[in-house]
């Protein structure tokens, strides 16, 4: 709950008076909080879900023997890991 408050306590990359400002704020919307008022995401942030299918792991070892892992998601959700030749 701390850093979704301080989210919206802080006006990211704008110019500020000083640090007393952010912690006022904080202060503030901890107290509503408190009074349970629900924190909500704000209506101007965004996002991106990513779901990777497969993931390779790559490592270098001497004389190019390089350690490949390769992992795979399966259908019940869990990981395939298979080593590839470098």
């Amino acid at each position: 709950m701390g850093s979704q408050l301080g989210a919206w306590a802080s006006p990211q990359s704008s110019v500020l008076p000083d640090r007393k400002f952010l912690v006022e704020r904080l202060s503030s919307l901890q107290s509503e909080a408190d009074a349970g008022k629900p924190i909500e995401k704000p209506e101007y942030w965004g996002g991106y879900i990513v779901q990777p299918h497969t993931i390779e792991f790559w490592q270098g070892r001497p004389n190019r023997l390089h350690d490949r892992l390769l992992y795979t998601i399966q259908n019940d959700g869990t990981w395939k890991i298979e080593r590839l030749a470098p």
